[in-house]
This record gives C-alpha cells, structure tokens and sequence, in this order.
C-alpha cells in the first residue's frame, strides 16, 4: 500500500473515534498522530503530556512546541510511578506499571470531557518489540491508529515532515527507567543521575545517547558512527560523569542498541 492510501486510511480509523484524548510524549509517533486528529477531529480531541522523574528533562519543552505548531490543545498532568512500590522494584513488565498509572491519569481525562477514545502513538514497527505496556493499552481500550494503518517507523517521519512537524527527526528517547536493569531498584536519585549524565553527552554533541545505569558503573551507548568521537572524549566522559557520583565509566563497544537492557525473550511470549 503506499503511503499516501495509508495517509487516508488512518485518516479514516482517527474519524470514526469521533473524539479523543491523545498520549503525547513530544515523540514524532504521537506528535504525527496528534496533526491528524487535529486536522480530522478539530476541537474533539485534546493532547496530554504526562511530566514525572521517570521522563527525560527537555522532553516536555518539545510537546509544548509541537502542540504549540499544531494547534491542538494541550494539557499537562503528572504521573506518580515513584509512589508504587511494584514499579520502583523494577520487575519485567515495568512498563506495563508505568503505562498503567499513566493511562489511568489519561481516561480520567476522557472522562471529564466526555471523549470516546484514547489514542496513542504505537506505530506497526513497535508490534515486533518487547513491550509489556501493551497489556495495559488492551485494559484501557487504547486505540493504536498508526499500527492500525499498518505505518512504520520510517514512514511516521516522512508523514511528519510533510506536517512540518520540527521533530520529524527527532531520535526516540523513551522512559528514563529503561536505562536501569531489571531487578534493580528504581530511585529518583539514580533517575536524576541518568539524566544530568546523558544530558552531559548530549551537550559534547552526541546525538543518540543512553547511559545504562548498573549501580556504581555507567555503561554509555552512543550510535556506532560517534564511538571514534566518544574514544576521543573518552577522559572528560569519565570526569563528568564519576563527578555525578559513578565509580566506573565504561563505553559500550556495541553502540547504541534500543532495548538493550530487554530480556531475551521469544516474540510468541511478548506483551
């Protein structure tokens, strides 16, 4: 199908919602979502940003000037995963704690303004991923109208720069806590030092950068193509960051993989 007949079609999944509320991280998946609710349901729906220690700082800078671009109505509301003591335990369907605190806020938000729908940015790459947050998207009846239309990664971006959205481009840059491994427990302590750490990397120039928290070791991630430019930082990376309280700085020789810290699990088992 080309992308233009997936244009009209999810087009035609966002307008039989008749009215929503959109999870609006600032990402370019929910970003190109909100642009076409917007243009196809007008005032009838609403974008919502969640802010919480789990989301990286600047993150809710870029929704703002999105929604801001886009004309959509924008509300902000916190999250409280740090007060759940399932979530900060850090066990393997974290994700599906956090999602469901966050859609939870969400529907309270369908709710008051008497909405159909919640709407998401999950788009059809996403479906082959190891995500638990997806039991919590069936619990709340969440639609997924970029999967639904069967549009990928790359072809969000191409749309979104159609939209003239400023961050068609923009790298993904999930949940904090996914920069801690399973198991391990989750602080804000430890989420502040991820991220004034990768905030650091990113001010070197580092465009994609995750710091793995493993307790007293960072294991820094960066795209394949920077690893020569991380060696010749490599000793103002150390500095910097056993500054912020890390005993060890390690750089991963791999570069950056998404969902390294993921179980190896099969696809038949994800959720």
């Amino acid at each position: 199908m080309s992308l233009a007949k997936k244009l009209k079609h999810l087009k035609s999944i966002i307008a039989r919602c008749e009215s929503a509320v959109i999870a609006f991280s600032g990402g370019v998946d929910s970003s190109l979502v909100c642009a076409v609710a917007h243009e196809v349901l007008g005032e009838r729906v609403i974008a919502v940003t969640a802010v919480s220690h789990t989301y990286p700082p600047g993150e809710i800078d870029v929704a703002k000037e999105v929604a801001k671009r886009i004309g959509i109505k924008h509300m902000i509301i916190e999250t409280g995963e740090l007060d759940d003591p399932k979530f900060i335990a850090n066990p393997i369907d974290r994700c599906y704690l956090c999602k469901g605190e966050l859609l939870g806020k969400l529907d309270d938000v369908r709710k008051k303004f008497g909405f159909k729908k919640i709407l998401d940015g999950t788009n059809h790459d996403d479906l082959s991923d190891f995500r638990p947050g997806f039991r919590a998207l069936e619990e709340f009846g969440v639609m997924s109208p970029l999967a639904l239309a069967g549009i990928g990664k790359e072809e969000v971006r191409q749309l979104a720069a159609g939209y003239g959205l400023p961050n068609f481009d923009k790298p993904a840059n999930p949940c904090l806590a996914s920069r801690i491994p399973f198991g391990c427990t989750i602080t804000q302590e430890s989420l502040d030092r991820i991220a004034k750490a990768e905030g650091f990397m990113h001010s070197l120039g580092f465009r994609v950068v995750r710091v793995r928290d493993h307790g007293d070791l960072a294991r820094i991630e960066v795209a394949k193509s920077e690893l020569e430019k991380a060696f010749m930082l490599k000793n103002e990376m150390e500095k910097n960051l056993k500054r912020l309280g890390y005993t060890f700085v390690t750089l991963d020789l791999e570069g950056y993989r998404s969902g390294s810290l993921n179980p190896k699990v099969d696809l038949d088992t994800k959720s």
